[in-house]
């Protein structure tokens, strides 16, 4: 008799959702691994009620002893704002492959990635300072304006904003008590465990000034892995912005980017991730490239696999990015992950949006689903409306509703747009093309123009003060370092 095929390994897979999900049930139905998922929806009642009390300790406690109950033999998670860091909590109690959480921590702890940034990339780095004032409380006078805020911790980028004056910062800072209450319990969990293993980071608790960038500055993302400390490419995906906002239009692979400014970026992800002892696991660094000064600088450095992307390297480069993802995570050698037969020549996934003062268009109904899917059989498809404290929170904390997203091939560039047209036009949702910068050289040139004056005044009285800003903090009362 032929030898019976080897069980697949039993892997605990931690908040699996959205992308992470149709890859969990692709991996097991390919035989590949056992999933055993655990975790909760933090945008979902009543899912999201699991907030009131949580900790992540205690939480890889539990999971740590399902995975010694079921015989795991990998735990991973490309969750941003838990699962990360649960599952390298995890991995440490069981002895499994993965990062530490210390790495983490520097990572996701977005001033103190900025600190390290300081010291092994400064020529990559952005000015930053952090805001000194209480949740809701009196914003120092004197600040530079315009300049850029965001939270020290979270995902998203959840209240992340150029603020263009003394009066818009207060009103981007004011928030109500489901505000409070959410962002507290969103940042808490990891507070606790940051402040036990990098206590010198400070708190979390609070918002960070970065310097800005003009809008008309292209932007991308460099996603990878590092295995026993050697850090591997996976590919670039270009972040396409509806004009004049720092919001996802769409997401495009192959890049348009020059292989000499993606060497570069991927040299500094090498130095980062260095720096902060980031050996074992799945990176994207999201990244800006001014064409007009050559200048790249780096946004953040992501310690998990960007799950959104996954499908379009699939698509474009037959490399499936979450078949790595479980490679690393259970020790294997991720380079030898077999690939499969590319199916497009380009891929995007197609956002989209509402602004404040618009409506979005209805979810797609039955019929409409029915015809997207009879019409296009390789597209992915998710309706993400909301209403009341949702969508309010959603232009508060994002400056946006993001109602949908449409993951499509196709054969170039100019039929992937066709066919992301005639998709929009089947779901009732107005195509994320029309308008796109690149379609106006001319404006937006000069636009660059103006922006990059602004830019260089900006950069060179962040240079005169060391590449940062004045010390300023934001933290919640009752809080400290």
């Amino acid at each position: 008799m032929p030898p019976r095929p080897s069980p697949a390994p039993a892997v605990g897979w931690l908040f699996a959702y959205d992308w992470d999900r149709l890859a969990l049930d692709a991996l097991q139905g390919d035989g590949r691994a056992r999933f055993d998922h655990a975790g909760f929806d933090l945008f979902s009642f009543p899912s999201n009620a699991r907030l009131i009390g949580f900790d992540l300790e205690r939480f890889a406690d539990a999971q740590a002893a399902r995975g010694r109950r079921l015989g795991w033999r990998a735990v991973l998670s490309h969750h941003e704002q838990f699962g990360a860091l649960a599952a390298a909590l995890v991995a440490e109690r069981l002895g499994l492959p993965g990062a530490t959480p210390e790495s983490i921590c520097a990572a996701q702890h977005k001033l103190q990635a900025r600190r390290v940034l300081q010291q092994v990339a400064p020529e990559a780095n952005l000015g930053f300072a952090d805001l000194e004032a209480h949740y809701g409380g009196d914003i120092p006078h004197g600040l530079d304006y315009p300049t850029y805020v965001k939270p020290v911790k979270a995902a998203f980028s959840v209240l992340a904003r150029r603020v263009a004056s003394h009066a818009e910062l207060v009103a981007h800072t004011r928030f109500g008590w489901r505000e409070l209450w959410v962002i507290r319990r969103l940042v808490e969990p990891f507070e606790r465990v940051c402040r036990a293993r990098l206590p010198w980071a400070g708190t979390a608790h609070r918002l960070l000034l970065e310097e800005p960038v003009s809008p008309h500055v292209a932007q991308y993302n460099l996603d990878g892995y590092v295995q026993e400390g050697h850090v591997h490419a996976l590919g670039v995906v270009d972040a396409v912005m509806y004009p004049g906002t720092q919001a996802f239009m769409r997401w495009e692979h192959p890049s348009r980017l020059d292989t000499a400014v993606q060497a570069r970026a991927l040299d500094v992800a090498r130095r980062f991730l260095a720096a902060i002892g980031y050996r074992h696991g799945c990176f994207n660094l999201e990244f800006f490239h001014d064409a007009r000064t050559d200048r790249l600088t780096v946004i953040e450095c992501n310690p998990r696999l960007a799950s959104q992307f996954s499908d379009l390297y699939r698509r474009v480069q037959g490399r499936d990015a979450h078949a790595v993802a479980l490679a690393l995570a259970l020790g294997k050698d991720a380079s030898a992950v077999p690939r499969c037969e590319p199916t497009a020549g380009a891929a995007a996934s197609l956002v989209y949006r509402t602004f404040e003062g618009e409506t979005a268009p209805p979810p797609p109904t039955p019929q409409r689903r029915g015809a997207f899917a009879s019409a296009f059989a390789d597209g992915l498809l998710f309706s993400q409306p909301k209403r009341g404290h949702g969508l309010e929170r959603d232009f508060k904390w994002t400056g946006s509703h993001r109602y949908g997203i449409v993951h499509l091939g196709g054969s170039d560039r100019a039929d992937l747009q066709q066919r992301a047209e005639r998709a929009s036009a089947l779901l009732g949702w107005p195509a994320p093309y029309a308008g796109h910068a690149a379609e106006h050289g001319a404006e937006e040139l000069a636009a660059e123009h103006a922006a990059a004056t602004t830019r260089e005044a900006l950069a060179g009285s962040a240079a005169a003060n060391s590449g940062m800003w004045p010390a300023v903090q934001l933290r919640p009362a009752g809080t400290s370092d």
